[in-house]
């Protein structure tokens, strides 16, 4: 038609981008019906187009449903049969996570009772005493109390008596005719080797050292106890004996704290007998350096070889 003669608008131009299609006039009532009748015909086909892909989904689905039931039905018929056991999972049970046939499971069913019936039964024997082990004699120790330790062994008698009856069963008393403590074995005593540590702890107490730390021989078993003379070191006499002491202790005890907390030990120093109470190894370095010092070395090289040891064992430890 002609936008002239019938007074409508010319057509555009089919070349523009928004233009759908060369047969669509914008104002006439023929162009909406071309546009609505084109529309429906594009919806058709892509309903058509869905339909039909989803039919051959469906008929693939169904051929996969039926090739994987023939397999699992071969696999049904080819399955091992395997053990009863339960093989459900449960947070509170324990449960074995192997799965054997029941062929192998009857099989070591039946081994393991021919190892039971091949056993033989082991007696069980209780446990003997101190006095049971021995005998049934009595065991006896006397330990002499010095005359300067009388006192402190009457201040300190029930610390030292809790640990000798209530953990290592002895019976202990206190000889005043002799003034030497005395421990024997009785019915109650378990350990065999209780009667000599309790004489130890006593004898450690009796050499100078206090209650909490003679204890200890009680509870370890690695603890010793080394005695030694100043004269054993080095033959001195007068004031040089008494300033090896002076230099072994130090001022207030300075040096035997700077050793004995070096080495972890503890040290008396009774005249001119030194006792040491700790393991083999730390004993060894605490010798040496007492003995260092009664040859006459300087207490700050002393001091400073014990920083060093110091320093070593906790790197150890």
């Amino acid at each position: 038609q002609d936008g002239h003669n019938t007074g409508t608008i010319s057509p555009l131009c089919c070349n523009q981008p928004h233009i759908r299609s060369h047969n669509i006039y914008l104002h006439s009532p023929q162009s909406k019906q071309k546009y609505s009748i084109k529309e429906k015909r594009s919806s058709q086909e892509k309903f058509s187009t869905s339909n039909t892909k989803s039919e051959k989904t469906m008929s693939g689905d169904m051929m996969m449903d039926e090739t994987h039931g023939d397999s699992t039905a071969s696999n049904n018929a080819m399955d091992i049969p395997m053990s009863n056991a339960n093989t459900t999972i449960d947070a509170s049970v324990v449960q074995s996570r192997i799965l054997q046939s029941a062929s192998l499971a009857k099989q070591q069913e039946h081994d393991g009772d021919d190892d039971d019936d091949n056993m033989v039964q082991q007696p069980s024997f209780p446990k003997l005493s101190a006095m049971q082990a021995q005998g049934g004699k009595v065991e006896y120790r006397r330990v002499r109390c010095p005359p300067h330790r009388y006192t402190p062994l009457r201040e300190c008698w029930e610390q030292i008596l809790t640990p000798l009856v209530q953990y290592l069963k002895l019976q202990v008393r206190f000889n005043t005719k002799t003034r030497s403590v005395e421990m024997k074995t009785s019915p109650h005593t378990l350990d065999t080797g209780a009667l000599q540590k309790g004489a130890d702890f006593v004898s450690a107490f009796m050499l100078g050292f206090e209650v909490q730390d003679a204890v200890a021989l009680l509870r370890l078993d690695d603890l010793f106890v080394e005695s030694f003379q100043v004269t054993d070191v080095k033959m001195l006499r007068g004031d040089h004996l008494s300033r090896a002491v002076g230099r072994v202790a130090g001022q207030d005890g300075k040096t035997r704290f700077a050793i004995e907390n070096a080495t972890r030990t503890r040290i008396v120093i009774a005249d001119t007998r030194i006792h040491m109470l700790g393991s083999y190894a730390n004993i060894r370095v605490a010798r040496n350096a007492i003995c260092d010092l009664i040859l006459g070395a300087p207490p700050g090289k002393v001091y400073n070889n014990m920083r060093n040891v110091a320093k070593r064992m906790n790197e150890r430890y």
